[in-house]
This record gives structure tokens, C-alpha cells and sequence, in this order.
């Protein structure tokens, strides 16, 4: 059997046509598309997109439909490379605070003009929250109100937000609800621009990692809205020993996360190579574990299908501004962020990834009512 004909047949399962005229069918333009899925998986199927080996009209269904399908893990079963079959643990850390500086750099350093040309005008960086809402910045706008009322923020307050970005939760809770926010973060691009954004506005900037960070008093509040992403299985425990002695006795830790239906302590390789280095998506007996003896949780939310919406408005808006950006950036970038966005879609629509807010107290604490306040 050719290998056209061997993916011809996997491919038949997830209802994807070789060379057919459906938007979500396979265009193959260099058949040693094959060889290299053969022997790299996902990683070499990834590659091959950004060398224009392939193309598809309608990439987020089809990638939907290979998910769904299993396609992906019958193709690994094949790969002449047994990818982590022979996997040795790290002896080291691989979010240690020196490489996790080198690993979010690469990704939120890339340039503030994409992301202002992608994103909200909050510069929210996140998954958005859709109900009721009719576009990418009414679903931002209700994911950092949905934030602000689960934390039942009052004014003079203050609040620490892990891993803050551009500040759009600061500079909104502060707009809004009049608190005072500190923030961390490791990307200077994002402090530059983020103090732009807040000027005159109670917000600070801290260029630390959160094991560093040595607050003068607890915080009324914590929040850690796509960070916990990075921070790696290795790390979980210190991250929420941390996260327990910044907030105060009777306040609420909001963590917002990406959330993963089986734990590992690795990610896609194409992702990791490309997008997110050494990101790891928790699952809920990662968090579970980790959580333990430090944290009530008084309330777990599953939004999941809403980062279908969001990445897809990103994609959206990021195809309307090539051109502009273009001058900035080559195809092969094109053709990485086409990639990126739309695969990372079909994943939460094919619901192999989830969205997690939860609300998180210190044992003993009473359950606050805000956390039922969506």
C-alpha cells in the first residue's frame, strides 16, 4: 500500500478527502508531506503547513474532524520515530525562573503590533466570555466584569494579578471597581506597553517571576488569568504555596486556565517548538493535587467552547491586518499563526481542551457569595 493510499484510509474515518472539493478536504501539494508525518507526527504535519506542503479552505473543521477521529493518535502509532515512546525524564527544571524568562519572551516579545491588530482593545490575551455577547470585545469586556464579580471587588482594594499581561484585568478592575492592582510579568514589551495603557491609573508593573516576588503585605485578592500554562507540572506546588501566602486570610484566588482532559508533563510538539515552549496544560487531578491542603475551591466554571469563539475572532482579525503586518513579519510566520490559531480552535471544539475558572479560598474560610454571581 503507497503511503497516499495509507492516509487516504485513515483520513476516510474523519470523513477527509485527499485532493477533494469539500472546504475541510486535504489539498496535498508535495506528497513528502507523507514521508514527513511519518516520521515527526504533528510536529512534521505542522511543518509541512509552514513549507506550503498542504492547504485547506476550511483548516479549523478539518483539524476538528481529524481530533474527533483520532486521527492523530492512529498516525503516531505509525511514525517510523516512536515520539516519547523512549522519553527519559528531565533531570532538570524546565520552567526553572531562568528559562521561564527565555520561554515567555519568545512567544509575548514576538510584537506589541500583532497582538494590538489581533486582539480586543482590552489587549486581553485570554479566552473571552460569550454569553450574550455579539464580538471579540463585548466577550472580554464580560470575562474581566465576570472576573471582577466573582472576586466581589470593592474599592480601595488591593489586588495582585499573576502573570498580567498588557494589564487589561488591571486597568479594568481599576476603571471599574476602583482597586489598586499589582502585576507581574516577564515580558518587557508587554510592561512597556501595558504602563502606556494604564497611565494615571492605580496599576503597577513588576518585571519579576512569582518566585521572586516578595509582596509587603497580603493581597485582598489574587488573580492568574492564562498563566498557569507555563508554570509546568514540576512547579505546581510552589505556584500555589505562592499564590497562598500573597492573598490574605479572607480573600479569593481566581485562577483562569486552559484545562486538559488527561495530565501529562509535556505539550504538542509542534506548540511547543513553535508557539509556547515548554507550555504544559494541567489537568483537573493535577490541580487537584496540587491544591491540596492549601485551598478551598468554592467554585470550578467550564467555558471551554467559548475559546472556539474567541480564537476564532483573533484569526479573524489577525488575516484582516496582514497586510499591514506583513512589512513586519514573512509567510512562513503567515503560515505558523494561521496554524496556531486554527488548530488550537479545533482542539477546544473538538473538546480535547477546556477552560477553567476557579474560585479558590484559604481552609477555613467561609464560601463568599460572589463566586455564584454569573
Amino acid at each position: 500500500m503507497s503511503n497516499f493510499e495509507l492516509f487516504q484510509n485513515l483520513l476516510n474515518e474523519a470523513d477527509i478527502t485527499i485532493n477533494g472539493t469539500r472546504p475541510w478536504d486535504l489539498q496535498i501539494h508535495n506528497e513528502a508531506l507523507f514521508d514527513k508525518v511519518l516520521k515527526h507526527g504533528s510536529l512534521g504535519f505542522g511543518e509541512a503547513y509552514m513549507d506550503g506542503m498542504w492547504s485547506c479552505q476550511q483548516m479549523d473543521v478539518m483539524l476538528d474532524k481529524l481530533l474527533r477521529a483520532q486521527i492523530d493518535k492512529k498516525i503516531s502509532g505509525l511514525t517510523k520515530i516512536k515520539l516519547g515512546a523512549a522519553k527519559i525524564k528531565s533531570l532538570f527544571n524546565p520552567q526553572s525562573i531562568s528559562r521561564a524568562k527565555q520561554d515567555v519572551s519568545y512567544h509575548y516579545d514576538t510584537g506589541n503590533d500583532l497582538f494590538e491588530q489581533m486582539l480586543d482593545k482590552n489587549m486581553a490575551y485570554t479566552c473571552g466570555y460569550w454569553r450574550e455577547a455579539h464580538d471579540l470585545n463585548e466577550s472580554q469586556d464580560h470575562k474581566l466584569e465576570l472576573i471582577c464579580r466573582k472576586l466581589d471587588l470593592q474599592p480601595g482594594q488591593r489586588v495582585l494579578d499573576i502573570g498580567c499581561g498588557w494589564g487589561s484585568f488591571m486597568r479594568y478592575a481599576a476603571e471599574h471597581y476602583g482597586v489598586i492592582c499589582d502585576g507581574l510579568t516577564l515580558s518587557a514589551e508587554q510592561t512597556k506597553l501595558g504602563q502606556q495603557r494604564c497611565q494615571h491609573l492605580p496599576v503597577r508593573f513588576i518585571l519579576k517571576d512569582y518566585r521572586e516576588f516578595e509582596p509587603e503585605q497580603p493581597y485582598d485578592h489574587v488573580v492568574s488569568i492564562g498563566m498557569l500554562e507555563h508554570v509546568g507540572p514540576e512547579n505546581y506546588e510552589e505556584y500555589f504555596n505562592c499564590a497562598e501566602r500573597f492573598l490574605s486570610d479572607h480573600g479569593i484566588f481566581l485562577l483562569h486556565t486552559i484545562g486538559g482532559v488527561v495530565s501529562t508533563d509535556s505539550c504538542d510538539p509542534w506548540i511547543k517548538k513553535y508557539i509556547f515552549p515548554n507550555g504544559v496544560i494541567p489537568s483537573i487531578s493535577q490541580l487537584g493535587h496540587a491544591t491540596e491542603k492549601r485551598f478551598n475551591v468554592e467554585d470550578l466554571h467550564n467555558f471551554g467552547p467559548d475559546y472556539d469563539k474567541t480564537l476564532m475572532a483573533w484569526y479573524q482579525r489577525f488575516e484582516q491586518a496582514w497586510p499591514q503586518l506583513s512589512d513586519n513579519y514573512d509567510e512562513t510566520f503567515h503560515r505558523m499563526w494561521q496554524y496556531y490559531l486554527l488548530s488550537c480552535a479545533a482542539a477546544f471544539r473538538a473538546r480535547e481542551l477546556n477552560l477553567w475558572q476557579l474560585a479558590l479560598t484559604k481552609i477555613g474560610y467561609q464560601h463568599p457569595e460572589s463566586v455564584r454571581a454569573y
